[in-house]
């Protein structure tokens, strides 16, 4: 893709991928980075596309604060910033207890939806 970098891990890589061909579908090109190992995290390949791209979106399953997602959007202000059009974009699950039954799961799990709106934000 040459739009813009969508990063995820675990599930989280398929709701990246499905917003991405949703966005592809209004001209808009995805790269997505699935990182399949977070230690070590391969800071290497998400700059690389960002520098590419100018635009990240970071997904993730956990709660906003202490996890991977702010460790990415953290590096990625140390080490890509000149390279960026946009602030970095995060996405993760809603900041309230953890679900405990599938219906409230599906309401506090980011989905293609929102990571496709997060992209259109963007400008």
């Amino acid at each position: 893709g040459k739009d813009v970098t969508l990063i995820g891990h675990h599930a989280m890589v398929k709701v990246c991928l499905d917003a991405a061909e949703a966005l592809a579908k209004e001209g808009v090109e995805a790269e997505v980075i699935d990182n399949r190992c977070l230690r070590p995290l391969d800071m290497a390949t998400i700059v690389e596309s960002v520098k590419k791209t100018g635009r990240a979106v970071v997904v993730e399953e956990c709660w906003p604060q202490y996890g991977v997602g702010a460790e990415v959007s953290a590096r990625l202000m140390t080490d890509a910033f000149d390279y960026l059009d946009a602030p970095v974009q995060r996405l993760s699950q809603a900041d309230a207890p953890a679900p405990y039954s599938w219906a409230l799961e599906k309401l506090a799990i980011p989905t293609a939806a929102q990571v496709a709106e997060a992209v259109r934000r963007m400008g």
